[in-house]
């Protein structure tokens, strides 16, 4: 798999880029799995701050390999074994993505859909060309986008990610940004400068602060506002306890930069 998924790590930003334009950069279960693995081990590597997701060729991701899909339907049990575990581990790594303590940045250049999609709706932070599209195209094929729709509704309005999903269509970027799918979209020719420059800014912020507060909006964003705020205020009085925000708070007030411990 060495070669179908690269990745690098320079200026504390961990670049994983998907190298399998031949086969549209599609999630096979070998491919989940070894993102997986990357995910995971970075999280317990210090140098690491920030991931970016990105790829080659004109297609991000087409989402599942529907030729794999095809080939374990002439299992013994039709591929339910095979599709219960492609499944159950692409959730798996969506939600590894949430829950690890480092932002993650799709850098999307081209067309992300159905589980492509779905990665792309998972990350932090997301940011396209734009020339990009993006889709939910299940439907076409008579495979609802199910597991997409778990991302895709909690970023996007309810009838904006319904249209999606009940139609199938290809969205533009610039729709894309106006439903929140993306952050942003930028020329072709400018994306990744663009998007280093985002993660660089991020990756200069104290590394403590980043997984305390990465964790804390995806716990608060599932509760009603009262427990949102008794959540939230036990997070910030113990951040303020910690050395960083000590640090970051005398470096304000002396007017210089912080050296995060």
């Amino acid at each position: 798999m060495s070669n179908l998924i690269l990745s690098d790590i320079k200026d504390n930003i961990l670049n994983i880029t998907l190298n399998n334009p031949s086969s549209q950069n599609t999630l096979s279960l070998d491919i989940i799995k070894s993102l997986n693995e990357i995910i995971l081990d970075s999280e317990k590597d210090r140098e690491v701050k920030v991931i970016i997701i990105k790829s080659t060729g004109k297609i991000f991701s087409a989402g599942h390999n529907l030729k794999e899909i095809t080939l374990h339907r002439q299992d013994s049990d039709k591929g339910l074994k095979f599709f219960t575990t492609l499944i159950n581990s692409c959730s798996n790594l969506m939600l590894n993505i949430l829950k690890i303590p480092k932002p993650v940045i799709a850098e999307v250049n081209g067309i992300a859909t159905a589980a492509g999609c779905q990665l792309v709706a998972t990350c932090d932070l997301a940011y396209a060309s734009s020339e990009s599209f993006f889709a939910t195209p299940g439907v076409n094929i008579g495979l609802f986008c199910s597991t997409p729709m778990v991302a895709l509704s909690r970023v996007s309005k309810n009838k904006h990610a319904m249209e999606m999903l009940l139609t199938g269509d290809l969205i533009s970027a610039k729709k894309a940004k106006k439903i929140a799918l993306i952050n942003n979209y930028f020329d072709h020719n400018n994306l990744s400068n663009e998007v280093n420059l985002i993660a660089k800014k991020i990756a200069n912020k104290s590394s403590l602060t980043l997984k305390i507060g990465k964790k804390a909006f995806y716990e608060q964003s599932e509760m009603n506002i009262i427990d949102s705020y008794n959540y939230a205020s036990k997070i910030m009085i113990t951040n303020m306890m910690e050395s960083d925000a000590d640090e970051g708070i005398s470096a304000f007030i002396d007017k210089r930069q912080p050296k995060w411990k």
